[in-house]
């Protein structure tokens, strides 16, 4: 690839790593505070995915910062993973707790709302990063891209559960949604340690 095409693509890839983390930190501010007042596992899940996703981005914005963006891409991924794994722990432990007593969650308009405006940006984003990191050959950033890839469907997910439980009053589905975050989360991190993500 000719360098003047490497250096677009870089500086692509670290405006759309910006973008990613200005979203993702209102996005985790919004839904760790709705989560917190509605007791909702799964919205603090989605919060905590949004800070994952801010130490990602973070992980690959440093890698391409440097001269030399492939000497760092091994440890942007190691990164990358452990982060997934530590979401994965955390909601797979907050929702046993809510599943076997602790208090269910309530209705969170707040969190419907933020849900549903994650399901129309995060595939934008999360394209564009990828496309961009193919060409340059970056598993970092494609892995990267589907952590963003990862927040849609957890935006899906995580609106059908707040609304099985606003309409239905289906307690449950809230922590069954978290359980299932937790899943992808651990597989996405699993890749990303393995290098698995590109092209």
């Amino acid at each position: 690839m000719a360098p003047a095409r490497r250096a677009v693509l870089s500086r692509r890839v670290r405006l759309l790593v910006a973008a990613t983390i200005t979203y993702n930190v209102v996005e985790a501010v919004v839904a760790i505070s709705a989560g917190t007042i509605a007791s909702s596992t799964a919205l603090i899940g989605f919060g905590l995915d949004s800070v994952i996703e801010v130490a990602s981005a973070a992980a690959v914005a440093w890698q391409f910062s440097g001269k030399d963006p492939e000497a760092r891409e091994r440890t942007a991924l190691k990164v990358i993973a452990v982060s997934f794994f530590a979401l994965a722990a955390y909601v797979t432990v907050e929702s046993v707790r809510t599943l076997f007593g602790a208090d269910p969650a309530e209705h969170s308009p707040v969190g419907i709302v933020l849900a549903a405006v994650s399901l129309l940006v995060m595939p934008f984003l999360s394209y564009a990063q990828r496309r961009a990191g193919r060409e340059l050959g970056s598993a970092s950033a494609v892995a990267d891209s589907k952590q963003t890839l990862l927040c849609t469907y957890l935006s899906g997910v995580l609106l059908v559960g707040l609304l099985l439980n606003s309409l239905f009053g289906w307690h449950w589905a809230d922590p069954v949604v978290a359980l299932v975050i937790a899943a992808v989360a651990i597989k996405e991190g699993r890749e990303a340690w393995r290098g698995e993500h590109c092209c």
